[in-house]
């Protein structure tokens, strides 16, 4: 028995509404307009007798049936569109497919040899690269709407994952700085120092937050960013010290006066790991770029 094209389509439209709870996301991520996507929700009420979404302000909720439908979908979807288009039939080299993914633009820096790799095996692909979640707790509907979320364990994101590299904190000073003694930074003169801090939000502390905090300092920041990539610009020619991962001190650029130095905390890992929703799993193009990244780490460094 086959299954009508249009009526796949529809079940698909409906996955993306419930998820998304928002009729222009959820358009913009199956390739459908606001209008055809509007006709679809209509089409979806009429034949389940429920509204599914119900405005609340500015926003849609769910419908108790719209909960009730959300496991199934994701559980039930793959499985049909597996059974239609085996994992064999998939071919990088011909795909369209555009991918969505969670990172900071540090991850993304450090991924981009694997990226390039991907998309000379599949030209015709689309990476779209999104920040982080500003609130990684509630990482269930960033893990269904996105094929991956990128992100360090411990900060509330759940589902399947696999670490892809690995890497280690230092601090960034300028190296005129009188707080370095024969090139060493020691914790008494680090605590005094203005600190230049990176800040992905509350919900998001970094593995170095979390072992200053137990150490009982929390940094105040000076100047704070959103992004790992300017501090070492920022400190050089201050008296500013700053925290980064160690990969991005080879990016430095040579018209500063910042090096990098031992952190005085210790050694704090960083495991860069790649978070993606078990509903994915029987995605074969979603498989092929998991198998990819993970094959592919090895060129990060």
């Amino acid at each position: 028995m086959s299954i009508p094209s249009k009526d796949l389509n529809l079940l698909i439209a409906l996955r993306a509404l419930l998820e998304e709870a928002n009729v222009t996301r959820a358009g913009e991520r199956v390739n459908m307009s606001q209008s055809s996507m509007s006709s679809a929700l209509a089409r979806l009420r009429t034949q389940f007798g429920d509204e599914l979404l119900v405005r609340v302000g500015r926003d849609y909720e769910l419908t108790p049936l719209g909960h009730l439908l959300l496991p199934q979908l994701q559980r039930t979807l793959p499985l049909i569109q597996k059974a239609l288009l085996s994992e064999s039939d998939f071919d990088p080299t011909k795909s369209q497919r555009v991918y969505r993914l969670m990172m900071s633009d540090y991850a993304a820096t450090e991924l981009a040899p694997v990226f390039a790799k991907a998309l000379e095996v599949g030209p015709n692909m689309k990476l779209e690269l999104l920040p982080l979640p500003s609130n990684p707790t509630e990482s269930d509907r960033d893990l269904w709407t996105n094929d991956f979320v990128l992100g360090v364990p411990g900060v509330g994101i759940s589902g399947e994952n696999k670490e892809l590299f690995a890497d280690y904190y230092v601090c960034v000073i300028d190296r005129d700085n009188p707080a370095l003694v024969d090139g060493n930074l020691s914790w008494e003169a680090f605590i005094e120092l203005p600190q230049v801090v990176c800040d992905f939000g509350r919900s998001h502390l970094t593995p170095a937050a979390r072992r200053l905090s137990e150490l009982g300092f929390q940094r105040k920041p000076h100047v704070k960013t959103h992004s790992f990539l300017p501090i070492p610009k920022i400190v050089s020619g201050t008296n500013q010290v700053g925290v980064i991962p160690k990969r991005l001190t080879k990016r430095m650029p040579a018209d500063i006066n910042s090096i990098a130095v031992d952190a005085p905390f210790g050694y704090v890992e960083i495991h860069q790991t790649l978070w993606w929703h078990e509903s994915h799993d029987s995605d074969p193009s979603h498989v092929w770029l998991r198998n990819f990244l993970i094959e592919n780490a090895q060129l990060v460094g």
